[in-house]
């Protein structure tokens, strides 16, 4: 069937109008410069009307050249002032008599083109004009210099070069209908409305957009109103071979060079043509035409920045691969129309280059450009400016980034960055206005794929209370957030340091505490990471925090691992929960313990700042216990304020494996701080307490299970089961201790009762003491340490040593009285002992005294300790083999009558 070709005119009533074309280009403000070949639909974008001019003697301005229509209505084409093609066209009309004049809107569609014929098509344009427009033959047009429009398309086989205005149609116009506007003024008889041969009614002068049909306008059996992105498709993985093809045909098409068209083919036609080569339907020609243009075209900086013209229309931007944002819109809807795709370029305002939180746009032009298609009947958003890279300002570059978020991004996701000149074109059921998007939370493409959703705040201004104000937000994949705060001070923002927000990651939420330390306005920027590796942060949202009152400040400690609370990967490196949560721990005491529950067995070390707290000082602030389901962390305060307690983890079997960042806590020591004096004993063990190492000993039940002993009277037993029967043996330590005259593991006695050990400790004076428990676990090896029992007396009694013990103190021997190993002279003392296997026991002093043996199996008697003896000795004979000798087991030391206990 032959194409067919509907031309027809519209008559409005002649207003008294100048036609101003603005370019529109990327979202910073620039200089206005006038780009004649950027056209919008949107008047309001890119039309201003003045009632300066009067015609008959009009001027338009269109595609670089100027025509000016005189009495007799012919124009005449000037010479082009900005280089782009020449249009030698001439029109001629019939001109009416009459003082009336009206404009006309004509109207062009296009329905089944194809090459066969094209001619017999044209012939038909000429003939079909209602306006009696003088139409010569083919050849006769492609002669003619002044040409119109229409007879340029009726001599296309002589056309040289693509006009430069968008709206003029292009030579593959198949399966899609354009209309384009002219404007042009004829006389008329006052009265005499002319119409055309279809006799349509008048409409407005300025292009509508095509918006998406509303619900009260959708007819039944149609399709429904809105559909997301993902119900097009689930991934953009489906298109690989489409972007493959694209990507490649797009580098050997930027290879070639191209003659000048010929009169069926053109560079875009070309192009589009070879890219959706074996694309199977709508949205995957979109999808190759999309991926040619982020890949192909470089943003104009150098137009945007005014240093040279701004790249708008679709023949220079395919020519120079270069082109503003308007550039971008035009190549895209030409590209589309090639394709068959219905596609509309919209203007507004877009949240890019320059933007400022707080920014305006109230009586302001829009400056930016993007596109619509639509595809089965829906409308769609797409950005191929912001879908190219982005403007790196400070060294005036184009930095390319391919960005697939603003590929048919959802509207309301789209509405948080760009805001249409027409409600319509936000495709929302509800719109917004104007005031509600500058009030939006500015979210870069990475927000939304990492998943995240903003809980609160719902706009970008926050306004501290109390000197806090706060940011959440949850997701359903492992993120990781950092963040960046800085002050407004003048021109330049003045950074504030980190520990200004408190910032905490849970596995599927994140929150923000924001401190600000003194009354200001603050910019907080906030960057995030999939928590499945371990690359650069990207920026995904920013806020704006206001301050108006001063609040007293809160001197933080610096975390240089930004998250507090538990790590959201502590869980990956064992760690199941945590007794503290991400909000300070607040201590009256000067003490706090931290238990971390974990899931298999953990190495743990621990970091503790303040900002009057020496490192070296700090090391005696922390004893940790490890154990095999938990690691405890028991921290001293000697200072009031605010610390940032650290823990890092290993698995317990990896020693090779490196410590890992499982937490970080803060606490706040309101009362209490501990004396210098009253820290933990240096060089304290990791592992103190019962734990994984004793557990491997074989020891179990331990009477203490905690790393910390307390005692008030200065004496305490601790008790465990050694089912390995090892031989054990304790060190006691204290920084400073007074002289006593004796050593002071003097002050420990083991007893031993079956597989039941008791170690005994009576400590000299008050203080805090390191008791070490070792063991032998071979007889050729030496003791190790199994744990450290920190031990803190209160109490001002001083206690007096045990009897000193030898090797033939067996296991199982039981010393009952006297338990302290200092004797008064010239006192008789009871002796009672057990000690099994043996046949015989005695004392030996200034003579010898053989203990009895009771019915209870205790070696029972008095001693007296004399005036000249200093030791009284316990001996046994008969233990192990039933030997006679007399073996020494114990001494006890005879206090001279001038020493005091």
């Amino acid at each position: 069937m032959g194409n067919v070709l509907h031309m027809r005119s519209v008559e409005v009533p002649f207003q008294k109008r100048s036609l101003n074309l603005r370019s529109v280009h990327c979202p910073l403000p620039t200089n206005n410069y006038q780009q004649h070949y950027c056209y919008n639909s949107n008047n309001s974008n890119n039309t201003k009307v003045t009632e300066e001019e009067s015609y008959p003697q009009a001027t338009q301005k269109a595609s670089g050249q100027e025509v000016k229509t005189g009495e007799s209505g012919e124009k005449k084409a000037s010479k082009p002032q900005d280089g782009h093609s020449k249009d030698t066209s001439k029109t001629t009309s019939d001109d009416k008599k009459g003082p009336s004049v009206v404009q006309q809107e004509w109207k062009l569609e296009v329905l089944s083109l194809n090459n066969s014929n094209i001619m017999k098509s044209h012939k038909t344009v000429a003939s079909t004009v209602a306006t009696k427009t003088t139409v010569a033959t083919v050849a006769g047009a492609a002669q003619s210099k002044t040409s119109s429009v229409f007879q340029k398309w009726a001599a296309m086989e002589l056309e040289v070069q693509r006009p430069m205005t968008k709206r003029q149609l292009s030579d593959e116009c198949a399966a899609y209908s354009l209309r384009v506007v002219k404007k042009s003024t004829v006389r008329r008889e006052e009265g005499d409305i002319q119409r055309d041969v279809e006799g349509p009614a008048p409409v407005k002068p300025k292009l509508q957009p095509r918006p998406r049909e509303s619900s009260s306008t959708v007819k039944s059996g149609s399709v429904s109103k809105k559909k997301l992105k993902k119900e097009l498709f689930a991934t953009t993985e489906v298109f690989s071979s489409v972007d493959n093809h694209a990507i490649n045909t797009g580098k050997l098409l930027s290879q070639k060079i191209f003659s000048v068209p010929t009169i069926t083919q053109t560079i875009s036609q070309t192009i589009t043509q070879t890219i959706t080569e074996g694309a199977q339907n709508e949205l995957e020609k979109l999808r190759a035409i999309w991926i040619w243009l982020c890949h192909n075209i470089e943003y104009d900086v150098s137009g945007y920045l005014g240093l040279t013209d701004k790249l708008c229309s679709p023949e220079r931007v395919i020519e120079t691969g270069r082109g503003v944002c308007c550039g971008y819109s035009s190549v895209c809807m030409q590209m589309c129309q090639e394709a068959g795709i219905e596609c509309q370029e919209v203007s507004g305002h877009g949240k890019g280059i320059g933007y400022r939180q707080g920014q305006s746009y109230q009586n302001t032009k829009s400056l930016h450009m993007w596109n619509a298609v639509k595809l089965g009947g829906h409308w769609y958003l797409l950005d191929a400016c912001w879908g190219a890279g982005r403007v790196d300002m400070d060294n005036k570059a184009f930095i390319k980034r391919y960005d697939d978020f603003y590929f048919l991004t959802d509207p309301e996701d789209f509405i948080n960055s760009h805001c249409p000149d027409e409600k319509e074109w936000q495709l929302l059921d509800d719109p917004i206005p104007l005031e509600e998007f500058e009030k939006r939370v500015l979210k870069t493409s990475e927000f939304y794929r990492l998943g995240l959703t903003l809980l609160h705040p719902k706009h970008f201004l926050l306004v501290t209370e109390n000197g806090e104000a706060s940011v959440s937000m949850k997701f359903t994949k492992p993120v990781d957030f950092t963040y960046q705060i800085s002050q407004r001070s003048g021109c330049e923002p003045k950074a504030v340091n980190s520990s200004s927000g408190l910032l905490t990651v849970t596995r599927e939420s994140m929150r923000l505490r924001l401190l600000p330390p003194t009354g200001g306005t603050y910019d907080v920027m906030i960057f995030a990471r999939s928590g499945n590796n371990s690359g650069t942060f990207s920026w995904v949202c920013s806020l704006l925090v206001e301050c108006p009152e001063q609040e007293p400040t809160k001197e933080l400690p610096e975390n240089p691992f930004l998250s507090w609370g538990l790590q959201r990967s502590a869980e990956s490196l064992g760690v199941k929960k945590c007794s503290n949560g991400a909000e300070a721990a607040v201590s009256e005491t000067g003490s706090f313990e931290l238990v971390l529950h974990t899931s298999r067995p953990l190495m743990m070390l621990c970091e503790l700042t303040q900002k009057d707290l020496d490192p070296s000082i700090a090391k005696r602030c922390l004893a940790t216990q490890i154990q095999s389901d938990r690691l405890t962390c028991n921290v001293l305060c000697p200072y009031l304020g605010y610390y940032r307690l650290s823990v890092f983890v290993r698995n317990y079997e990896r020693p090779q494996d490196g410590f890992q960042n499982g937490g970080n806590f803060l606490l706040h020591c309101t009362g209490g701080a501990i004396n210098l004096n009253e820290l933990f004993p240096p060089a304290l063990s990791t592992a103190c307490g019962p734990g994984i190492r004793t557990q491997d000993a074989g020891l179990s039940k331990f009477s203490h299970t905690g790393a910390l002993v307390s005692t008030q009277q200065g004496k305490c037993n601790i008790t465990f089961q050694n089912q390995q029967d090892l031989e054990l043996h304790a060190v006691l330590f204290k920084e400073q201790c007074k002289r006593l005259g004796h050593p002071l593991c003097r002050h420990v006695f083991f007893t031993y009762n079956s597989s039941k050990v008791t170690i005994s400790v009576a400590l000299p004076e008050a203080g805090v003491y390191k008791l070490g428990l070792y063991a032998k676990t071979s007889t050729d090896q030496d003791f190790s340490l199994l744990c450290d029992f920190v031990l803190c007396n209160s109490s001002g009694s001083s206690w007096p040593p045990f009897p000193c013990t030898y090797t033939a103190w067996q296991r199982g021997s039981v010393l009952f009285e006297p338990r302290g190993g200092l004797l008064e002279p010239l006192s008789w003392v009871l002796f009672r002992v057990r000690v099994p296997g043996a046949q015989r026991v005695s004392v030996v002093g200034e003579q010898l005294m053989e203990l009895q043996l009771s019915k209870s199996r205790v070696w029972e008697g008095e001693v007296f300790t004399g005036a000249s003896m200093s030791q009284l000795k316990l001996a046994a004979s008969g233990g192990g083999g039933g030997s006679t000798d007399m073996t020494i087991i114990m001494s006890f030391d005879v206090l001279s009558q001038q020493n005091e206990m």
